[in-house]
C-alpha cells in the first residue's frame, strides 16, 4: 500500500514540485519515497514518484519505482494472489530478486501482457511507463478499491493517488466545482459517483477496471478490461449457493491474510465483519484483534452483540468510544486529508477508529464493505425482493415474513410499504429523500433527477450493481481509503473479490431473502463459524451516528462558528441555516444535510472559495 503520482507530456516538472509532492505523500508512504524521469523518443517527459508502506517484503530492495525488463512501475495496492503467480512464472523461467507483489505484477505483464489482470486476485490502482516504446499506462482495479486520479493541462496529464499530489506537481490549486457541490448538498453522498466529475472541474477519477494509455506521442486510449454481469444460474440450488459462498468467502479471507506486518480488524455487531473475523479466528487460527466504535444512541449501540462474539470466539478486542472534543477542528482536519467534503458522518467516526488502530501499532486494517451489495441487506431490497417474488408462492411466504419481522423495523417512509414497487417500480424518492427540501437552501435554482445505470432487468440486481459500482461502495472505498491513509494504514475488504463477487451474482434472486433474513445465503454459508447470536440477529443498524452527539448547537459559540461569514453563504441561505439550527430534533435526512453543510462550508473556507 503507497502513494503514487506522476506526470506524461511536454512540460519538464521543476523538482521542487517533486519535492513537495513526495512530502505530501508520506502518510500514505513513510518508509520510503523516490522518483524517477525519463524523456521519450517524441521528447515528452514521463515522471513517476512512489512513497512506500510496508507490508510484503520490507526489504529496501522492493522499493519503487521498481523495474523488470525496459518496464518501470508505481503501484499502490496488494496482488493478493501473488504467491499463485510467481510459481507459474517461475516455472516459465522467470527469476525474481524480491519477495514482493510489485515484482511478481510486473513480470506478470511482461508475460501475459495487460491479459495478465485476469490472473490477477487483488486492488491496485499503478502507472507504468515503457522505455521500450516510450509510453504510459495507468490502470484501476475492478471494484475501484485503489485511487487514481489525473488531470489534463497544458498538453501533458498529471496523476496521483491524491487531489493534493496534483495540485503540488501543477503548483496551484485546482478549481472547486460548484455542480458538484450542489450534488452532494441537495442530493447527498449517493449522486457523487454517477456523473463523470469531482469536487474539481476538470479533475476526474480513472474509471474502475479501466486502462488509460499515453503512447509515446501523447495519443490517449482508455478501455475496460473487466466488466460486472448478473448471469443467474437458474439450476442453482439454495444448498449449493451457501456451498459456493462458503467457500469463495474463505479463500478470499485466507487471501487477504497475508502480509508480513499484523492485521487488525474493523469489527460491528453485524454479521458482515463477524463472518471475517470469525473466518480468520476458527477456520485459519489467527490471532485477531477486533476494534468498535462504541455509541451511546440506542438506534446505533451494539454492544451486546460485540461482546457475545468477542467472548465466543475468544478474541483480543478494542472498545473505541467516540470523543466529541474538538469536532469542528477535527472535521477541517480529515476535509484538507480528503480534499473534499467528507460523506457522511460515519466516516468522521471511522477515522476515529483508525487512530486506535495506528496507536496499536497496526498497518492493515480488515473491513465488511460490499456484503449488503453481494447477498441483499438494506431494507429497499426487502421491498424489490417482494415485487421480483410477487405472484409466486415464494413471494407470499416472504410478504408474510416481511410484515412479521421487517416492517416494524423501518424507518423510511416509503419503504414501509412492503409493495411499494408493485404499482411504479421506478420509484426511487427514497433514495434523495427530501431533494426538494434541500434544494430550497440554495439560492441558485439546482436539481438533478435520479438516475441509475441498466445493467440488467431484474430490480433488485440492478439497484444492488448500481450500490456496488456507483452510489454506496464507491463512497466507501473513497472514504475508507483517505482515513486509513491518514494514519499510514492499508485497508482490505475481502467481500470485494472477483470469484466471490461473480459466483453471487450467479445466484438466483428468489434464493437471496429467507423468513425475512437478508444476506440468507451468507448467514447460511457462515453457520458453524459465525456465533449464533450474530448470525440470526434481524436488527440492521448501520455504522452511524448522531449529528448532535458531535455538534452542540446550543453552545451560542459553536452556532456563531457555523454562521459565521463564509463562502458557503454565497451559495446557501444563511437564514434557512439558523432556523435548521433551532430545532431540538433533526429526522435523519435533515441530520444527514446538516452535516453536509457543515462540510461544505468547511471545504470552501479551506480551499480558498471560489
Amino acid at each position: 500500500m503507497c502513494g503514487i503520482a506522476g506526470y506524461f507530456g511536454p512540460q519538464e516538472i521543476d523538482e521542487q514540485r517533486v519535492n513537495a509532492c513526495l512530502a505530501l505523500m508520506r502518510r500514505r508512504g513513510p518508509d520510503n519515497a523516490a522518483s524517477r524521469r525519463w524523456t521519450n523518443r517524441a521528447g515528452n517527459q514521463a515522471l513517476l514518484l512512489h512513497s512506500r508502506l510496508n507490508i510484503i517484503d520490507l526489504d529496501p530492495r522492493a522499493n519503487q519505482p521498481f523495474q523488470v525488463g525496459s518496464r518501470w512501475i508505481s503501484y499502490n495496492g496488494e496482488l493478493y494472489n501473488y504467491l499463485e503467480i510467481r510459481r507459474e512464472l517461475l516455472a516459465l523461467g522467470h527469476k525474481f530478486h524480491t519477495e514482493s507483489d510489485t515484482e511478481v505484477l510486473l513480470a506478470a505483464l511482461n508475460q501475459y501482457g495487460w491479459q495478465a489482470l485476469d490472473r490477477c486476485e487483488g486492488m491496485w490502482a499503478f502507472a507504468v511507463y515503457d522505455e521500450a516504446d516510450g509510453s504510459l499506462t495507468l490502470c484501476r482495479d475492478r471494484f475501484g478499491e485503489k485511487p487514481l486520479y489525473f488531470y489534463r493541462d497544458g498538453g501533458g496529464l498529471f496523476f496521483g493517488s491524491e487531489v493534493k499530489f496534483i495540485a503540488a506537481l501543477l503548483g496551484r490549486g485546482l478549481e472547486i466545482n460548484t455542480e458538484h457541490l450542489y450534488r452532494y448538498l441537495v442530493n447527498g453522498y449517493k449522486a457523487l459517483y454517477k456523473e463523470d466529475q469531482t469536487f474539481f472541474r476538470g479533475l476526474k477519477e480513472l474509471p474502475l477496471a479501466s486502462f488509460l494509455r499515453l503512447d509515446e506521442t501523447g495519443r490517449e486510449k482508455q478501455e475496460a478490461y473487466w466488466r460486472p454481469e448478473f448471469r443467474p444460474d437458474e439450476t442453482m440450488t439454495y444448498d449449493a449457493a451457501v456451498a459456493g459462498a462458503r467457500q469463495r468467502l474463505i479463500r478470499a479471507v485466507e487471501l487477504r491474510l497475508r502480509a508480513d506486518v499484523p492485521l487488525a480488524f474493523c469489527m460491528s455487531g453485524g454479521v458482515d465483519s463477524n463472518s471475517l473475523i470469525s473466518i480468520a479466528r476458527r477456520v485459519f487460527d489467527y490471532d485477531v484483534h477486533g476494534f468498535t466504535i462504541m455509541v451511546d444512541d440506542e438506534r446505533y449501540n451494539e454492544t451486546a452483540e460485540v461482546e457475545a462474539a468477542v467472548k465466543e470466539l475468544g478474541i483480543r478486542h478494542t472498545p473505541v468510544p467516540i470523543t466529541t472534543a474538538n469536532f469542528l477542528d477535527n472535521l477541517a482536519e480529515l476535509i484538507r486529508q480528503h480534499d473534499a467534503p467528507v460523506c457522511t458522518i460515519s466516516y468522521y467516526v471511522h477515522w476515529l477508529l483508525m487512530r486506535e488502530i495506528a496507536r496499536q501499532g497496526y498497518r492493515i486494517s480488515v473491513s465488511g464493505t460490499a456484503a449488503d451489495e453481494l447477498f441483499t441487506g438494506y431494507y429497499d431490497h426487502h421491498n424489490l425482493y417482494l415485487y421480483e417474488t410477487r405472484s409466486t408462492p415464494v413471494g407470499e411466504m416472504a410478504l408474510g415474513a416481511w410484515q412479521a419481522h421487517v416492517g416494524p423495523l423501518v424507518r423510511n417512509p416509503y419503504l414501509q410499504n412492503p409493495q411499494l414497487y408493485f404499482d411504479n417500480p421506478g420509484i426511487r424518492e427514497h433514495i434523495y429523500l427530501n431533494c426538494d427540501l434541500f434544494a430550497s437552501y440554495l439560492k441558485t435554482p439546482w436539481q438533478e433527477p435520479f438516475t441509475e445505470t441498466s445493467y440488467t432487468s431484474s430490480l433488485l440486481r440492478n439497484r444492488m450493481l448500481n450500490e456496488m459500482f456507483h452510489e454506496s461502495v464507491p463512497v466507501i472505498l473513497h472514504e475508507d481509503d483517505l482515513n486509513a491513509m491518514y494514519y499510514s494504514i492499508e485497508n482490505r475488504s475481502p467481500y470485494l473479490d472477483r470469484e466471490l463477487f461473480e459466483f453471487a451474482y450467479r445466484i438466483p434472486t428468489p434464493l437471496l431473502v429467507r423468513d425475512g433474513f437478508a444476506k440468507a445465503v451468507l448467514r447460511e454459508a457462515m453457520a458453524g463459524i459465525v456465533p449464533q447470536p450474530v448470525l440470526w440477529n434481524r436488527r440492521k443498524v448501520g455504522f452511524n451516528a448522531p449529528i448532535f452527539s458531535f455538534l452542540d448547537v446550543g453552545n451560542q459559540e459553536v452556532k456563531a462558528r457555523l454562521l459565521a461569514e463564509s463562502p458557503i453563504f454565497e451559495h446557501v441561505r444563511k437564514e434557512m441555516i439558523d432556523r435548521l439550527l433551532q430545532q431540538e430534533y433533526l429526522p435523519n435526512s435533515k441530520s444527514k444535510f446538516l452535516f453536509n453543510f457543515v462540510c461544505a462550508k468547511t471545504f470552501l473556507e479551506e480551499f480558498g472559495g471560489l
